[in-house]
């Protein structure tokens, strides 16, 4: 079996498609698909593994902040998903070569709610799209906790997005 890969990726300055994408605050990668999450019946992608590579990116993304697992661990804090709003668009398949961008749609004091979209560049094709409410959670109490200014500061407003993948500029980081 091969496992699915992620890597992270500069935000792509121009595409043909209108991806509905910030290109100002996104974070960008490819997966490759491995066929580790294959459904056992029907040769395509099972639904759970959109979920694992909704959190995975979130975490790649909140990383290259430098926010990664281990510097929550070390402040008592983690992220917990809330709830995860996932469309399947498409199917996807062992060895598929897929983008992906996520971003900050919006905060509160203790949440962010983060956008995802998955797509086969070979066809265009939209694989997913996905709204996740994370909300950071003090250990100690298992409670929601608010979300430090310096985290805040190191991702850019979102309501400073673009809505459009076209003429896309700016960082590849969150």
């Amino acid at each position: 079996m091969t496992a699915t890969r992620f890597e992270k990726i500069p935000t792509p300055m121009s595409t043909d498609a209108d991806w509905p994408v910030p290109g100002n605050i996104s974070f960008w990668a490819t997966i490759v698909v491995g066929d580790e999450g294959m459904s056992p019946e029907i040769p395509h992608v099972n639904n759970a593994e959109y979920v694992r590579w909704v959190d995975r990116l979130a975490e790649l993304a909140t990383d290259a902040a430098g926010f990664t697992r281990k510097w929550h661990l070390e402040k008592g804090t983690m992220w917990f998903v809330v709830r995860h709003e996932i469309d399947y668009r498409g199917e996807a398949f062992a060895k598929d070569e897929l983008v992906a961008a996520t971003w900050l749609h919006s905060f509160t004091r203790t949440s962010v709610r983060r956008d995802t979209f998955v797509v086969r560049p070979s066809d265009e094709r939209v694989i997913c799209t996905a709204n996740t409410r994370w909300a950071l959670v003090d250990l100690k109490t298992r409670r929601p906790t608010r979300i430090p200014a310096e985290i805040r500061s190191a991702f850019p407003p979102p309501h400073a997005a673009t809505t459009t993948a076209a003429g896309m500029t700016g960082r590849s980081g969150p």
